[in-house]
């Protein structure tokens, strides 16, 4: 990795950025506060006003989350916009799996990530016209054929990931270089965050998403939000 190579990277993320501020109005991202987001987040906040942000609470999310929004909060002037899961499947859920069935079967794993992140997704893009997310190719084998663009036939819109060919590399070469706040967990061995019970440290060597869902087969593990169809753009 070159310097060159970072700056005309983020070169052709602005390009991508006010194309996607000027014509898909409006437009909202989807912020997870990880290292990738926090790209985004300096970008948007900083010159990009028109595209909105909004954060998944799903309820179980460590603490060094709950900090960076807070100093996201403080640092850019933002007011980002949460949503929750709905209380009543959450309690439910509970009450039938108990606070730790998703640990018993992918399926029931699989249906707590819809009811704490799916659900509350489709709520927050309701009325959207484009969502940008912060998903990179090299992550997981499941994302292996990511695209910059492409239309999300489930949600009806188009959905952006324009940090698909970036390198992980590349991702902290920007945060360094630009002084963006970022998660203490990252600091501590967690490249990939999500909630509290599915995410741990990983040793050097393993793939930086294999701290997420640890217990199951790499091939399931999708929380759902990026598993629609999608057509690509040619």
């Amino acid at each position: 990795m070159s310097q060159s190579d970072v700056v005309q990277k983020v070169e052709q993320l602005h390009a991508l950025l006010a194309k996607i501020q000027q014509e898909y109005v409006p437009a909202v991202f989807a912020n997870s506060f990880g290292a990738e987001d926090m790209v985004l987040t300096d970008l948007i906040a900083r010159h990009y006003p028109h595209i909105a942000m909004f954060t998944l609470d799903t309820g179980r999310l460590p603490q060094e989350t709950y900090d960076l929004m807070q100093t996201v909060k403080e640092h850019y002037g933002l007011s980002i916009q949460v949503y929750f899961p709905e209380a009543i499947t959450v309690e439910n859920y509970v009450a039938r799996y108990g606070p730790n069935g998703f640990y018993q079967s992918v399926e029931l794993r699989k249906r707590c990530c819809y009811i704490r992140k799916v659900e509350p997704l489709r709520r927050a893009l309701a009325g959207k016209r484009a969502w940008i997310t912060g998903m990179r190719r090299e992550q997981a084998i499941t994302r292996d054929s990511l695209v910059i663009s492409s239309f999300d036939a489930e949600n009806d819109m188009q959905k952006f990931n324009p940090l698909c060919e970036w390198s992980y590399a590349e991702v902290w070469a920007y945060l360094r270089e630009h002084d963006v706040p970022y998660s203490k967990l990252h600091d501590c061995f967690y490249p990939s965050i999500g909630c509290t019970p599915c995410t741990r440290a990983i040793t050097p060597g393993e793939d930086v998403r294999s701290g997420r869902w640890w217990w199951e087969n790499p091939e399931f593990k999708e929380c759902g939000l990026h598993v629609g169809k999608v057509a690509p753009i040619k």
